[in-house]
């Protein structure tokens, strides 16, 4: 315990952490080494993905509805978790060649089941005294909880590191993640910062995927590319109130699901699965060219991270929705232009949260989550 005394009473939190990531898409979990030194980037000395069985799948996709037994399913879903995050950290250590002695903390964010901000709540699916039993490293855990007792929305939190890793002085800049929700960072020119969610991303693409190819994703957006767009489904889909909310505002599961999509498709049963891709696409890409239009009209540069990074096709389809909303002339790129790759931008953000904790400073920004103040994220579980 000697060696965080010291971190809290001076405030330095120097070293290496581990940041893990498995996001509203649940195929796995993303791993992140990082050193972080004072007044540096960070910088990633390894990396590591560790999937997820279909039967893992299957079990965190049924508790994101209320169901029988759910508090066993729960618990016994967070040890299997616990038990992949551990094997991740085991192949960061053996990547960075770091043994557990030379790492702080493990920033682990958990699996989202629940989000429930405005009913005062949100669950992440975690056992982390477990993790930080397997691992003999320290574990920081549960880093919405409190932004939520503040009363935010908890999400996102990725914005204040956004701002510290990819702001940019005089320009601005929109860095959009594309899991399993779609959500933006806006870094203004003049220093403000502003994130919310802007509604489903891979969770609809992904299960519309899975019930028509019998795979768990669209590979480079090859099904949507078979298709066109559907206008009169596409204005249904876009007839949410939740596009229309002014932030903070943050979403997932709860609200964009499949029972969702299924209700919103009972009026369009002839259009052909290529078809509802190719529109479920159009949907993403809209809704995060009109969130950036209402709140980044002089956006410089648009910089993807997530898996939706991945799909051409989105990709695409983003730079054409920004040109109709009258955003033209904007590039939309991966962040990997600002020399971070697009599937390190989460787990590294929940490293640089986990050092935040241990430094006892705060993690979020208040006039992006809604909340009270500013607060210290995350509870620790010595190992």
């Amino acid at each position: 315990m000697g060696r965080k005394t010291e971190a809290i009473e001076t405030g330095k939190a120097d070293g290496v952490y581990f940041g893990l990531m498995s996001g509203t898409s649940m195929d796995g979990v993303d791993g992140v080494a990082v050193q972080f030194t004072t007044g540096k980037p960070p910088v990633v000395i390894g990396e590591a993905h560790v999937s997820f069985s279909q039967g893992m799948r299957d079990a965190l996709f049924a508790l994101q509805t209320p169901g029988e037994n759910e508090i066993e399913r729960a618990a016994l879903a967070a040890n299997a978790l616990a038990t992949r995050y551990a094997v991740c950290c085991h192949e960061l250590q053996s990547m960075s060649n770091c043994s557990a002695t030379k790492v702080r903390a493990i920033g682990v964010h958990g699996q989202t089941v629940r989000h429930r901000p405005e009913k005062g709540y949100t669950t992440q699916i975690n056992n982390p005294a477990l993790l930080a039993e397997m691992t003999n490293i320290d574990v920081i855990s549960d880093f919405r909880s409190r932004d939520v007792a503040a009363g935010g929305q908890g999400a996102p939190l990725v914005p204040a590191f956004h701002a510290t890793v990819f702001g940019a002085p005089g320009e601005t800049r929109v860095v959009c993640n594309l899991g399993g929700i779609s959500n933006i960072t806006v870094l203004s020119a003049n220093g403000a910062v502003r994130g919310f969610d802007c509604g489903p991303a891979n969770a609809l693409l992904d299960e519309w995927a899975h019930r028509h190819l019998k795979r768990p994703y669209d590979e480079g957006g090859q099904f949507a590319a078979q298709g066109q767009v559907h206008r009169p489904l596409l204005n249904a889909l876009l007839d949410e109130p939740f596009f229309e909310q002014a932030p903070p505002k943050s979403t997932g599961r709860d609200l964009f699901n499949p029972a969702w999509l299924d209700a919103k498709l009972a009026a369009f049963a002839n259009v052909p699965p290529a078809d509802v891709q190719a529109t479920l696409v159009a949907l993403t890409a809209v809704s995060v060219a009109r969130e950036i239009e209402r709140h980044a009209s002089d956006v410089r540069a648009v910089y993807v991270c997530g898996g939706g990074a991945r799909n051409p096709v989105l990709m695409s389809a983003i730079q054409q929705a920004l040109e109709e909303s009258g955003v033209s002339g904007v590039p939309v790129m991966t962040t990997e232009a600002l020399g971070v790759p697009p599937q390190q931008v989460e787990a590294l953000a929940f490293a640089w949260l986990a050092m935040r904790c241990i430094a006892r400073e705060p993690g979020n920004i208040a006039a992006v989550t809604g909340a009270a103040g500013e607060r210290v994220l995350g509870a620790i579980y010595p190992h």
